[in-house]
This record gives structure tokens, sequence and C-alpha cells, in this order.
């Protein structure tokens, strides 16, 4: 059969590619030769609907190269802007003290981000990665991947001219290298530990004087708490696997959606990429990657969520007296190791900084902006990541791509360890289910951190999950476990998992409700929390999946329904309330937080007439969700939450607060003020603009708990939320119904291309806001009946 596939494949193409054409992508070729005459790596792309390329391959290195010449073709400025990134080149071109897009790290600043990433190249650390044999560092498959997609993309830029205003002529678009490639797999990996901490790591130097200013723990553990807390409000998902005892023809089902940046180097970025008789995939790939993130094959489909395991933990150290750059350990001292790193900058004169590394990693001051931690004359803190020496998520990629069902995906998580920050979520054609937290973590257990930690650790280790060890015991190292594919972190068996549930599903929230009928339990406390209070979003996720699953014989349409059905869980939960009590009201006002009595008697109405959801028709969604916003979470609920009803608690919205009136005062005065109807439908007031053209957009922000989330960016004198930051991106519903075609739905929300010149800069967006999917075509013959269909042979 895999023969007769392959032959059957190949016949296919080799007729299709007489008669070759460029993709619909908006660059001019610099020659009329679509088949240039270098020997080298090659491959052909099939473009479909919407510019999505199906890339066909012979081999590893190939397949790398059809990805990045057909990633470059759409996302060229974007690609070349995060090489310059992981090259520390940023203050060379854009100068020092302009900020990064935050897509490969938190670095304020130019300077920073180029002085910990040059300061990585330098160490040669992503060469020595590669140099690991595997499954410890990334498989030859992998590694040709790579290779294949810098020649890829150098062959793009060699063959093509720029036309994105974004980057076009710029000095800075550059070819790039293998190494350059596995450096961005390093920066995504290190996102959630080194990459949170760099300001810290690159600002880090040794007192001068004595005198230091110690912050009070609490606080610094409170604000520990809030920053690992906005990881998934900046960047989250849902994903929910059924099985099938919930399904109409007894096949799984998957709906994945992943909430990520609508611009820069984190969006995701559509494809099929095939080698015959070896992969066959299709789905999602984050930008400069050349594997499929989150996708499906014929049998198995798989999601991510973020998820809330810190992949970080600190030390802190004891230092010599006599010697900041010293430390002790077991009363031996040891000393630091500098890294000096030069730093070309733009107009003016280079920079050169040191930094301090030690045996846990590098010393920190900070985490983020608002944790500190102070390095004086006698304490420091070290950044333990093991993700800084984790190469693999190429290889786990490959191998849920290559897997036969739910099995496959966990089998290739348990191999390859190779997953930073998220859990998988999975559905396959025979109806099995998997939700598991397999991320790469420090080994740190509850016994460890009940021995070892500081008296920081001990408020941020319960609180947020954020050990901080006694670094001056060698007996409170991290072990390790002997399944594990490195030291220092957990093994397979440690993770949480559960397994052909009727419903698996995650919306940022720990593994405990996975299952609300099947919690998980029984992990440490760095994995997440048990028994406590869930997000709104989860809360309404667990709702409406679990009714689904009770109401059974669902389909991929059930799928597509509960992505937009834009319900308000927070509308469901306190608008009646709100509407009541604003009627309740002495003479119809309530006084604003500048002291005005603002007349709120139509507002009273519009809430009343509400219908609790975000679609673009919805009137007093905007009202509501400008009122919800100012209502401190403190003040929110009457009945508090109980972890014996944790979906249905807190509820009952405290009315009595005097946050209320105030809080409804100030929504109703902004709106007028910026010459918003009360009841104004939702779509008005919330879009995106491509083109000059408004495109309105459904969903709602987290606190609304909406499935179908965006984050828009509030700007009343032009017109109401007038972008999104972040959101609803690579959406997807898999299911299958007997035949060797999966059945699937996609929708990539924010397009394809970020070049305001290419027809695919924002025709899915126009899709999403019609709540309208592309129907994948992952079959060789949907993809040779497509209208749309060009093709393309691209060579080196």
């Amino acid at each position: 059969m895999r023969t007769r596939l392959r032959r059957t494949v190949v016949t296919a193409v080799a007729l299709l590619t007489a008669t070759s054409a460029l993709p619909a992508a908006a660059v001019e070729s610099r020659n009329h030769e679509r088949h240039p005459s270098h020997g080298g790596l090659s491959a052909t792309i099939r473009y479909t609907e919407y510019g999505i390329p199906h890339i066909l391959a012979k081999d590893y290195a190939d397949l790398g190269f059809g990805t990045g010449w057909a990633q470059a073709a759409d996302q060229v400025c974007t690609l070349a802007d995060g090489f310059v990134t992981v090259r520390g080149e940023r203050s060379r071109y854009f100068g020092p003290d302009a900020a990064p897009d935050f897509s490969l790290s938190s670095a304020a600043k130019n300077l920073s981000s180029d002085l910990y990433f040059r300061g990585v190249r330098e160490a040669g650390t992503v060469e020595k990665l590669l140099a690991e044999p595997a499954p410890a560092g990334p498989s030859r498959q992998a590694k040709e991947l790579m290779r294949g997609f810098a020649a890829g993309y150098n062959a793009w830029l060699k063959q093509n001219r720029i036309t994105d205003p974004a980057c076009k002529g710029a000095a800075w678009v550059r070819p790039v290298t293998t190494l350059d490639v596995a450096a961005r797999g390093f920066a995504l990996a290190v996102l959630g530990g080194q990459g949170r901490g760099v300001d810290g790591i690159t600002a880090a130097q040794p007192p001068t004087t004595a005198a230091a200013v110690t912050p009070d723990a609490r606080d610094t553990a409170r604000a520990a708490r809030e920053l690992l807390a906005t990881d998934t409000a900046d960047m989250g998902s849902n994903a929910v696997a059924f099985s099938g005892a919930t399904t109409a023809g007894s096949r799984g089902l998957l709906l994945g959606n992943p909430h990520y940046p609508w611009q820069g180097g984190r969006r995701f970025w559509q494809s099929q990429q095939t080698i015959p008789g070896e992969l066959n995939v299709s789905g999602g790939s984050l930008l400069g990657t050349a594997t499929i993130s989150i996708g499906h094959n014929a049998n198995v489909a798989w999601s991510h969520t973020v998820a809330t395991g810190v992949p970080l933990n600190l030390h802190q150290l004891t230092l010599d007296p006599a010697d900041p750059t010293t430390y002790l350990v077991d009363g031996k001292p040891e000393r630091m190791t500098k890294r000096t790193v030069t730093i070309p900058v733009k107009d003016g004169t280079a920079v050169t900084r040191t930094q301090w590394w030690t045996r846990y990693g590098p010393v920190t001051t900070s985490l983020g902006a608002a944790v500190p931690l102070p390095w004086t004359s006698t304490t420091a803190y070290a950044l333990n990541d093991p993700n800084a020496t984790n190469l693999r998520a190429s290889d786990t990629a490959l191998g849920f791509s290559k897997a036969r069902g739910t099995a496959g995906v966990l089998g290739s998580l348990q191999r390859t360890q190779g997953l930073p920050w998220v859990n998988t979520i999975a559905a396959d054609s025979a109806g099995h289910t998997l939700f598991t937290q397999s991320q790469v973590l420090p080994r740190i257990t509850d016994d460890l951190a009940q021995r070892c930690s500081t008296p920081l650790g001990k408020l941020t280790y319960p609180s947020a999950g954020l050990a901080v060890l006694d670094g001056s015991r060698t007996d409170c190292a991290l072990g390790s476990d002997a399944d594990a594919v490195q030291p220092g972190v957990f093994g397979p068996a440690k993770m949480p998992t559960l397994t052909d549930a009727p419903y698996a599903e995650n919306s940022n929230d720990s593994a405990w409700l996975a299952n609300a009928d099947r919690p998980l339990t029984g992990y440490e406390r760095v994995f997440g929390t048990i028994g406590t209070q869930r997000s709104l979003r989860t809360r309404g996720a667990v709702e409406d999946v679990a009714a689904m699953a009770g109401r059974g014989r669902l389909t991929v349409r059930d799928l597509q329904a509960q992505q937009f059905a834009n319900r308000v869980p927070a509308g469901d939960l306190a608008a009646a309330d709100a509407a009541k009590a604003c009627a309740a009201l002495p003479g119809g006002t309530a006084t604003g937080s500048n002291g005005t009595a603002v007349d709120v008697r139509e507002a009273c109405g519009v809430l009343g007439a509400w219908d609790r959801t975000v679609n673009t028709d919805s009137r007093g969604a905007l009202l509501f969700d400008r009122l919800w916003r100012r209502i401190p979470a403190a003040q929110l609920w009457k009945v508090p939450f109980s972890a014996a009803d944790p979906v249905r608690t807190p509820n009952t919205l405290n009315t009595d607060s005097a946050a209320f009136p105030t809080a409804l005062a100030d929504a109703v005065t902004e709106l007028r003020a910026a010459g918003i109807p009360l009841d104004s439908p939702l779509g008005r007031h919330q879009f995106v603009v491509r083109g000059g053209q408004r495109i309105p957009v459904s969903g709602g922000t987290e606190s609304l708990g909406v499935w179908n989330k965006v984050e828009p960016v509030w700007d009343p004198a032009g017109g109401g939320y007038t972008e999104v930051t972040t959101g609803s991106s690579y959406i997807q519903a898999v299911g299958w119904n007997g035949s060797r075609c999966p059945v699937a739905r996609t929708l990539l929300s924010y397009s394809q291309s970020s070049n305001p010149n290419s027809p695919h800069y924002s025709d899915q967006t126009r899709l999403y806001a019609q709540e309208k999917w592309v129907t994948s075509r992952f079959c060789e013959k949907d993809i040779l009946s497509s209208p749309s269909l060009k093709v393309v042979r691209v060579r080196s």
C-alpha cells in the first residue's frame, strides 16, 4: 500500500510540474527561470486556496528546503527580524534603545536582547546541543530539516525581490545558516526560562558597595505570581478532544484553538508536509521552525495549550564575603564564570558588558520588570533553565507527525521530552483521547522544596510554583529520574496524563480538571495547583464540552459551532444581576470615580437585553466588557470558590460593593465621551483594519471567559477596539468518517502573510470575521482538484 501511494503521489506531481507557476505571493521574480540549473536541494510546492502550500519532497533536507522557501515567500521580513535577534545584531541595525517584538525573549530593549543572544552564540551553546547525540540532542532528520530550511530561505532571497515595505531594501535581510535556524529553536525553548530573565541576566553586575535595598519577600512572591500568571493571559489556548463514545461515528474529534500573537515572530504559518511513504502531516508551524507544531495526519490530530508548569527555578547563592563573584557550596568557594560580550551599536560606540555564570546557570537580578532579585555583598540568584539543554522540540513534532494514534503521540513525548512550556491534547480515528502535561520542568519535588527553600522560596513556591533553593548545599541539587532524557528534569512517569476520557480539555489552568469527572491529582506543585479556583475561561469551557459530551453523536460541525458560540460565561453569571442592581440605583444615577453623578438608566436596559454573547451583532456586549474590566477581581463575587464545586464557583455578582456602581458610571461615561451608543453592535467597535478597510471581529477578552478569545487594543478616539494583539490563531476542527481522508476545517485568523501587498495578507482574516472555515485538502485527490491550484518547483 505504501509503495502504491508513493507511486501515485510522485506520478501526479510529475505531471503537474510540467506546467509550473509561481504561487500567489507578493514577490517579483528576478528572472523568468522557474527551474534554476544549479544542483542541490529541491521541493515541489502545490498552493491551494488562501495560499496554503502543500510541500512535497523526497527527504528531510528537501522538505526543510521547501518549507523555508515557502515561509520566506509569505513572511520574509518577520523571519529576517527574528534572525537578526538570535544573531545578537538588533542594536547594530535598529539602535540599542528600541524594543524588540518580544517574540523570542522578554528583553525590553535591543541592547539586552543582543547581549544575551550574542553571549549564547559566543559560548557555542547551540552548536554543543546540535552535536549532542539523540535522544538528548536532535536527530539526524531534525538537523536535516534545519539545514534545508536555511537553504530554502536563502534560495528565496536569491531568486526573488522583496516587496514587503517592512524590509524592502533593508541591509539586515541576509542569508542564514543552519545555526541561525537552530538558534531560533533554542530561543523558543528557553522563552519561559532564561528568555524571561534576559534583562536581569544582562544587567547583573557585582555590587560596588555593601549597602543594598532588599525588597520585601512577600512583595517579590506576589510579583512572581502575577508574572507567571500573565503568560496564559498573553498567550494561552483552548483545546478539547472527544472520544468515540461521544461522537456520531465512534471516532475521535479534536478542536484546537491556540491564542497567540497576531503580529510578530510568534505567529503560526499553515502548510502540509509530505515525504511519500515517510511523512504526511498538515497544520500550523511557529514561524522559523521546520516542523508542524499543531496539526493532524491521516490518523491523529493534536493541539497544545500553554501549561502552568514553571520551567525554571532559582538558586540563592551564599557569597564569599571577600569576593561577590565567588559563591560557597558546602563551604567550598567556586568562582563565577565571566562572559564578556561586545555589541556593535548603530551610530554609536560598541557596548561591552560582562555576564556572570554559575554551576546552576546565569546570575540574574530580576525576572521580568517586576520581580527584583538584588545582587548584594552576601547574596545573589542564579537561574536554572533545563530547556537551555533542550533542542528536541523538532523531534517531538516529527514523532507526532508520524504517529498512528494518541499512543504514538504519547510515545513521542516519552522518547524525546522536547516540549518546554505546553500541554498536549489529542484525538485519533480509533476514538482515543489524550491529555498530558509532558513538558520539560526542573525536577522540583515538593519534598525538595520543603527541605531546601530559602525564606523567599517558602513564599514563592506555594503561591507561584517558583522554587528558590539554597544554592550553598549540594544536597539541595536537583535529582534525576531514570526515565528522563536529561539530568535534572522529571521523567515521563511523573507527567500528569489522562487517557481515553470522554472528553479531555484544557484552557491554560492546571491539569486538575482536564475532565471534571476524572480530576488529575498527585503531581508536584511545580506542575500547577490542585483544588484551586479556575479561570472563567476554564469554567465556561468545561461547562460547554461536558454538555457536548453528554449530548453525544458529535461531529466536526459541533466543533465549529463551539469555536464561534461566543458565549460569555461572565455575562451568564453576572449580567442579570448587574441589570437588576442598575435599575435599583436611586434616581437612576451612579457616582463615577471622579465624583460626578452619571445617569445610567439607559445602561440598565441595555445590560438586561444583552444576549450574553460577543458576536459582532451583539448589543450590550461592549458596555458589559468595559464595565467588567473595571470591577476589581477581589470584589466580584458574593459566593466564594469551593473546591467541591469548582466549575460553578465563585458566583453571584457582588452588587453591594461600592466598586459596582462606580465601574458602571465610569463605563457609561467613557462610551458616551467616545460617541459610542451604549447598545451599539460590538462589530462596529471591535475590528481590525486591513487594506484601509475595517474587518469586524467577534470574541472577547480573557476575563470574560470567552472560548474565542481576543485581546483587542482600546482606542476610543479611533472607534473602540481597533486592533487585536493576541487571540484565536491557527484553529483546527478535525475528525474522521471512515474514509482515508480526515475531515478537517481550519482557520488562520490573521492569514498567511504579513506583507500588505500579498493577496494572503487578510483573506483568512475576512473568513474569520464571517465565522467561515477553510476545508482542508489533505488527500492527494483533494489537492489536485483545487480550483486555485498553483504548482512551483523550487531548487537551490
